[in-house]
Formats: structure tokens, sequence, C-alpha cells
């Protein structure tokens, strides 16, 4: 059975509270070897920390975009003694979920970027990859890591062009693909999926977020239920897609996948 990385999977959200350690058991059983799990606010820390060493995954530290909303300059400071407590841990593998989102209105950019190139700033500090958060903000990102440069990572949830595909990696970076490439309408993925240097690409499922087509409910079927539940067991499946837009056999996936990761997180391959 091939041997698969999820590079974003959000195991500490609410979604997984009833059946957590069922959800990893499905995962492992599915070939799903590894697990990285970002954090999204400090509240956050301790619990993804414990999830790692709980469950044999790994973990990052960040805020991400969204919760910077409700984040005060205590939790910079906050982060970055918590990047010094763990310097020693192994499984401390990114600074992360942090970036730019630009889709959700009404959001203060401003303070968006103030904490993202704080976070990246923490990130070279500690000498670790990040985690990026992209929602059409690939180029302010960009502008970001030109100024703060910092040992590359994952654009997670890679929806940009392919121009700017190549300045990420130009950076050092990988470019997340999950859930979104398998909808058949989402076109510039597939294309990015099936034309980017094999180097450049990593696997994912956001879980419990960005679920596959096959999970997908519409805002109607929304309205009369809870959305479908996306997780790391859909993993392999997922990989199917990109499997078949790149005509590569499913252990070639895996295995170019998987390196890829270990290639950007090196944490992964202790």
């Amino acid at each position: 059975m091939p041997s698969w990385t999820d590079t974003h999977c959000h195991l500490d959200a609410p979604e997984f509270d009833a059946d957590r350690a069922a959800v990893v058991e499905r995962a492992r059983a599915a070939g799903v070897s590894r697990l990285v799990l970002p954090a999204v606010e400090v509240t956050h820390f301790d619990v993804v920390r414990a999830l790692a060493q709980a469950h044999d995954a790994v973990y990052a530290l960040g805020i991400h975009p969204l919760y910077v909303e409700r984040a005060t300059e205590a939790d910079l400071e906050t982060l970055r003694q918590a990047l010094q407590a763990q310097r020693g841990d192994p499984r401390l593998v990114a600074v992360g979920e942090i970036g730019l989102d630009h889709f959700v209105p009404g959001l203060d950019r401003a303070k968006q970027e103030r904490f993202y190139l704080a976070q990246l700033a923490l990130a070279r500090e500690a000498g670790l990859p990040v985690i990026l958060h992209v929602r059409r903000s690939a180029d302010a990102l960009l502008k970001g890591l030109r100024r703060v440069a910092v040992r590359g990572g994952i654009a997670h949830a890679f929806n940009g062009s392919a121009v700017q595909a190549e300045h990420f990696l130009a950076l050092g970076f990988k470019l997340g693909f999950g859930g979104a490439m398998t909808h058949e309408r989402a076109l510039q993925i597939r294309r990015l999926a099936s034309n980017l240097p094999e180097r450049a690409v990593v696997l994912e499922t956001d879980a419990p977020d960005i679920p596959p087509q096959w999970l997908y409910r519409s805002a109607e079927q929304r309205g009369d239920g809870p959305q479908a539940r996306n997780e790391p067991a859909e993993l392999p499946r997922i990989a199917e897609t990109l499997a078949a837009l790149r005509g590569w056999s499913l252990q070639r996936t895996a295995e170019i996948t998987s390196a890829n990761a270990r290639d950007v997180l090196p944490g992964l391959a202790v």
C-alpha cells in the first residue's frame, strides 16, 4: 500500500471532537502515515502539540489570518515564547498556519499584514519553514517573503497563476493540492497540478474543510443539514486525481509528494 503524507490537517477542529481517534485510525488504515497539524491561534498551541504527540503526527504553530481579527500583540510574544520553548521538539516542523486572506470581506488587511510579517520574522529566527494561507493574496504574500526571507514552506491550497507559482518555487516553496483539485470545474487548479514541476507538489486535505467532489454539498443541501466533513482518510482518493492528471501510478504519486513534503518540512524526515 502506498504511504501518504497529509501536509495540512486541522485535527484539533471541533468537528473531530466526537471521534478523533477513529479519524486517525481510518487515516492510518488508508495508508496516510504522516499528518501535519497546523495551529490557527495561540489557544490551540498546546492542543496541536498534544495531538501530535498522541497520534504520532507533527505540528506547526502560528496565527491564521482569519484569527488575527481577535488576536493581540501579546499573542505574537506568546508565539515567540512557544517557538523557543519547543525548539528541541522534533515534532515541531513549521510556523503556521499564517498568511493573508483577501477573499473574506471586512477584514483588517493592515493588521493581517503586520501579523504576517511578524510571524515570518519569528519563523526566520526559529529557522523554520512556514505554512501559508493563500486566498486571493499570492502577490502580497510574495512581497512579504521578499522582505522577510524564510526557509521556504508550503503555499497551502494554492490557486494562483502559473507565474505566481514560479515565484513561490523560486523562494523554496511547495504548493499544496487537495480536495479542490477533484472538482472538474476547478480548471486552473487542475492545470497547475498537471503542469508544475514534479518537485513542486504536495498533497493535503485541510480536513475538516475543502471537501473533495464526492463529499461536496451545495448551499441548498447544506441548508438541510451539516456540510459533509472532510478527513485525512480521503487523501489517497484525492491523490487519484493528481495521478490521473500527471499520468503517474498511485505508488509514484505517493513517493513524489511525500518526498516533496520531507524536502520542504525537514522535520518530517526525523
